[in-house]
């Protein structure tokens, strides 16, 4: 036994990705952080890039909980405690009271009944949506949707498949129109917050389309939405895209690991729901939890994002997100306009993003350029994530080296 037939193949396909602009390339090594000083915020010494300290653009930790002392302390504390991992899957010996806590706490946040925890979110809608798709079930996705969505759906074999036009709502009342008589049962999925633009569902004119059609399908039709950027990040409180748009899914998945600063995905729905997963979500029940100290640490920051302290956390985040979209409206870039820490610089070129993304790397910031085909041509852009740990002498920087590369 070798992979001496194998490798040629593989070496043809990176080759292939190479080509296609599709590698990622090495990953660049965070080493070290620095911590605020002088007015500004947090930078990260990289691997190779001795003692230049860089600020990171490119960043989920929207609230900047990952390094919050109480959440620290938090897990440290559950770590020293249990030790480093549950030791089992859940049904086994798996589960810790930290667990439970935390599924009770994330339940309570978004007004639902119940809630369980995942591995990841990833894992969360791979795990979840497979489990309410049958072979009479038509499955309509946004555009934009993530490629967690994507696989999801794909594993799920659905009947039928149906793709709408990024946020039009006037083709998803076509397709539910178009299908009424062929299928028991619609599952309708998307995300919340788009993760390359920052934009979001409308999920009130989305639950209003829905309801119009449901009467006509003998399963009805159910909502699935993945919030992960927006869940502890976007709305007045960081309930995310339900709260900003005043109208719930019927199941809501999302991450531990953006705003809340963790590790971990989670699912909140009824308890019906909920009591089904448990037991037929093969990623629930074969695969590990999250450490009992990860959900003390994950418990903690929620508790932060429920206090003033997460008000003003959240406050700061939507000022410097508008800040900076007006400071590069200023500067003659484009964007998108909103109120999520997203912020997209539209270039609409491969080579002038490609210059950016090196000039600013150049300056100590670290950035996310997406070029085609990672999104379609015409749509380059460079994806910039404010954080609550910035500053306005960050954002100050930031413009000042974009305003060099627009000279």
């Amino acid at each position: 036994m070798s992979l001496k037939k194998l490798e040629p193949m593989l070496t043809g396909k990176l080759a292939e990705l190479q080509q296609r602009g599709l590698c990622k390339g090495n990953e660049k090594i965070i080493t070290n952080r620095k911590k605020a000083i002088d007015g500004f915020g947090p930078r990260y010494f990289l691997e190779d890039y001795g003692d230049r300290a860089f600020l990171r653009m490119n960043s989920n930790s929207y609230l900047g909980l990952a390094t919050h002392s109480l959440v620290v302390k938090a897990e440290a504390a559950a770590a020293e405690a249990f030790g480093t991992g549950p030791g089992a899957v859940r049904f086994i010996s798996g589960t810790y009271r930290a667990h439970i806590e935390l599924e009770q706490k994330l339940a309570k946040f978004h007004g639902r009944e119940s809630a369980m925890l995942f591995s990841s979110a990833y894992a969360t809608m791979t795990g979840v949506l497979p489990q309410f798709i049958s072979n009479d079930t038509l499955v309509v996705s946004d555009a934009l949707n993530h490629n967690c969505i994507i696989n999801a759906i794909r594993l799920s074999n659905p009947a039928y498949k149906e793709i709408y036009a990024h946020a039009d709502i006037n083709a998803l009342d076509k397709i539910l129109e178009a299908y009424k008589g062929r299928v028991k049962r619609v599952c309708l999925v998307t995300d919340g917050i788009f993760s390359m633009r920052g934009d979001y569902a409308h999920l009130d004119k989305i639950n209003a389309c829905c309801k119009q059609h449901e009467d006509a399908y003998e399963e009805g039709i159910i909502t699935v939405v993945d919030d992960s950027h927006g869940a502890g990040a976007f709305g007045r409180t960081g309930r995310g895209t339900e709260e900003y748009t005043q109208s719930k899914a019927d199941i809501l998945i999302a991450t531990l690991g953006k705003a809340f600063g963790v590790n971990g995905g989670y699912i909140v729905s009824s308890s019906v729901v909920i009591d089904y997963l448990r037991e037929t979500s093969p990623l629930y029940i074969y695969s590990n939890p999250i450490t009992p100290a990860e959900a003390a640490a994950a418990s903690t920051a929620l508790d932060i994002v429920n206090s003033a302290e997460g008000l003003n956390l959240l406050k700061k985040l939507r000022e410097y997100s508008v800040r900076l979209r007006s400071g590069l409206v200023e500067l003659g870039f484009e964007t998108l306009m909103g109120d999520h820490p997203i912020v997209p610089i539209l270039i609409r070129d491969t080579k002038k993003t490609s210059a950016l993304v090196a000039h600013l790397l150049a300056n100590d910031i670290l950035v996310t350029g997406l070029n085609y085909p990672v999104v379609p041509q015409g749509e380059q852009e460079i994806r910039l994530q404010v954080s609550a740990e910035h500053t306005e002498k960050d954002l100050d920087y930031l413009l000042a080296k974009l305003t060099d590369f627009k000279q």
